[in-house]
């Protein structure tokens, strides 16, 4: 088991209101607190802590994408679990 934190950082091309309807197929039913740019989701496999940064563009030629740095803050996640959360996580916002 995970005792420490592992911090895992993303550059994702979603603005924040994408991110919260994506959300519920990263969830798969785990209920999660919300607050502001935060989410808060405990289960059997520990803490998990998303951390939205500020919305911004990411200029590629003439087409322009959003972009959203995105933090995830595994507390207590086995390696497994961190790595099934994960795989779900980067599914749910393809």
């Amino acid at each position: 088991m995970i005792t420490k934190a592992v911090v895992i950082e993303k550059e994702m091309a979603v603005t924040h209101s994408d991110f919260f309807r994506s959300l519920p197929n990263a969830l798969r039913d785990e209920q999660c607190l919300i607050e502001g740019n935060l989410i808060f989701i405990s289960n059997s496999s520990g803490t998990l802590k998303i951390e939205l940064g500020p919305e911004g563009k990411r200029q590629i030629a003439l087409l322009s994408l959003p972009r959203t740095r995105v933090k995830l803050i595994f507390e207590n996640y086995s390696a497994i679990d961190m790595e099934n959360a994960l795989k779900r996580f980067d599914q749910a916002f393809q």
